[in-house]
């Protein structure tokens, strides 16, 4: 059975996707309502990730949920994480390209280099502080959805200098 998705994902060009996300300091019921139906929505697009932003919410939270998928065949297994608050705490100097696509920017995939190995810090739902480092395709995927909660989306990481960008353009 296929998830429709629940909420309205933002596109390319709406004004949400450009702004800072706010810090969240209510670890409530709305919350947990609105990581439910982001992952939903994740799930119904085909996604491995989805920032609040992208859902016309401005709180700093966004959802991994690497799974192989039509969109990222080889990507690992894991279960839901809901991160609050993130920061990045370091990165490697190694970088490594790989494909991107991303819900707010349909119909385009972009090689883009992400740092090969980063360290985290973020709150779960229940406002429980994590703190981890992150390789590979999920170091990947939480670098693309911390720059949802930035205003950056694929098409700006193009225009930035760090890490370096290689652009190679193709349809989903």
């Amino acid at each position: 059975m296929q998830l429709k998705p629940l909420l309205s994902i933002a596109t390319t060009g709406e004004k949400i996707l450009t702004q800072i996300a706010e810090p969240v300091t209510a670890f409530d019921q709305a919350l947990h309502t609105l990581a439910n139906n982001m992952l939903n929505t994740m799930l119904g697009a085909n996604g491995v990730g989805i920032a609040a932003t992208q859902v016309f919410n401005r709180a700093a939270m966004f959802i991994m949920a690497s799974n192989p998928n039509e969109r990222y065949p080889d990507a690992p297994s894991m279960a839901p994480t809901v991160v609050i608050n993130p920061q990045i705490l370091s990165v490697s100097i190694a970088t490594e390209a790989g494909i991107e696509g991303c819900l707010s920017v349909p119909g385009q995939r972009l090689s883009i280099a992400r740092h090969s190995e980063i360290e985290v810090q973020y709150q779960s739902l229940d406002g429980q502080l994590h703190q981890q480092t992150l390789t590979g395709f999920v170091a990947r995927i939480f670098q693309h959805e911390y720059d949802h909660l930035q205003g950056i989306t694929l098409l700006e990481r193009i225009n930035l200098t760090t890490p370096q960008v290689q652009v190679q353009v193709s349809q989903c």
